[in-house]
């Protein structure tokens, strides 16, 4: 069949919960407790069953994450220019991102700060210290600005690509 990759992680999605289902199941029905004396209830569980569906369910997990790696990476996403596959995208965002936290700091400081007071060695009067910003401020800001919208771009082209190109999975 052939798939998204958004479909694909809604698949995959559906699978871990049907799994965490049967393995939740089989936790609790693969023992009962019973006294002395006491008619036992034996909840139903049929070791066999539970196996394979398991089995299954992790089959077909391992098929359509493997079709779906084969897919991000020979990928052809363009993006301003660029050809790049899902994988260069995804760190070329966290890249981005990182750098835009920092420089999201650094356009918001003032060109000169005021410290706390210091005391001076030997005498009772404290001095104002100053923090200076050693780097231009705008620039910051339009590097920042900058960084958003290419961040934006990349998103943009992945969300096109994972809602729209299908490849072959079979399950």
């Amino acid at each position: 069949m052939k798939i998204t990759s958004a479909y694909a992680n809604k698949l995959l999605k559906q699978l871990n919960e049907e799994k965490d289902y049967w393995v939740r199941l089989e936790a609790e029905s693969c023992f009962y407790d019973a006294a002395e004396g006491e008619t036992p209830v034996i909840p139903e569980y049929d070791y066999e069953s539970v196996r394979e569906t398991i089995r299954e369910l992790d089959r077909k997990t391992v098929v359509i994450k493997h079709a779906l790696n084969k897919s991000n990476a020979l990928a052809e996403i363009p993006v301003n220019g660029r050809i790049l596959s899902v994988d260069e995208i995804l760190v070329t965002m966290a890249q981005l991102t990182n750098r835009k936290y920092t420089l999201d700091s650094m356009r918001r400081r003032l060109p000169k700060e005021r410290l706390q007071l210091r005391a001076v060695s030997g005498t009772r009067n404290a001095v104002p210290e100053y923090r200076f910003a050693n780097y231009d401020i705008e620039t910051a800001k339009q590097d920042f600005d900058r960084i958003s919208e290419e961040i934006l771009q990349l998103q943009m082209a992945l969300d096109l690509y994972n809602q729209t190109e299908q490849f072959e999975v079979e399950l």
